[in-house]
């Protein structure tokens, strides 16, 4: 699919695997999260910019590359996006954290925001939005469309699992987003759950229901 790159890496899908198992501890499938976030940004990552900085090794000077730019910034949307974020922050400490709090109203399935905290200078740095689930990807959309209120310009989306009906729908709202996804799954259920999918992924992060 257009805009759309399934990670099949087969540690990723391994772990993933592992993760759709019913019987799969709390603490196993918040671990197994993180392991994912951190494989996942390491391909959404992958065609970030370099320039050669002049360094020192132990034996000489060269010239070495280093990312150029501003430091990324990763939104993590609350509550089950911040699974992510520990694992991307391993390999990229030196991030930016914005916070997108939303949840979904069960009658309507729309997003409905309750916090919202971000870098002022989105507009300079590449956005790199999370989520475990792209479902009826109401969330997302609603995401988006405020970290672009706020000035994001270069914005690009990192999920665990999508369906057909919330990719169409983000590439409908906001085609220029590029989807990163470990899988992507057969449909949505009446209740707007990815099927065959793992359930809802914050009950299972968290130990809620």
């Amino acid at each position: 699919m257009e805009g759309v790159h399934v990670v099949d890496h087969p540690l990723v899908q391994h772990k993933l695997t592992l993760m759709r198992t019913d019987s799969r501890s709390t603490k196993g499938f918040r671990q197994l999260l993180n392991e994912i976030g951190m494989l996942l940004c390491y391909e959404v990552t992958r065609d970030l910019p370099t320039e050669l900085v002049d360094i020192e090794t132990p034996l000489q000077p060269m010239k070495a590359p280093m990312i150029a730019g501003k430091k990324l910034v990763f939104a993590p949307i609350l509550r089950a996006g911040v699974g992510f974020l520990d694992g991307m922050l391993d390999l990229v400490p030196s991030a930016r954290v914005a916070h997108i709090g939303l949840y979904r109203d069960p009658e309507t399935l729309q997003a409905v925001e309750y916090y919202f905290k971000a870098p002022s200078d989105l507009a300079d740095r590449l956005t790199i939005v999370m989520d475990p689930m792209l479902a009826t990807a109401n969330s997302a959309v609603a995401a988006i469309d405020r970290l672009k209120a706020r000035g994001a310009k270069d914005i690009r989306f990192v999920c665990l699992l999508a369906a057909p009906e919330g990719i169409k729908r983000l590439r409908d709202a906001h085609p220029e987003v590029t989807i990163w996804t470990a899988a992507v799954d057969s449909h949505l259920n009446d209740h707007g759950y990815i099927v065959p999918g793992l359930g809802d992924a914050g009950d299972r992060m968290f130990g809620t229901k």
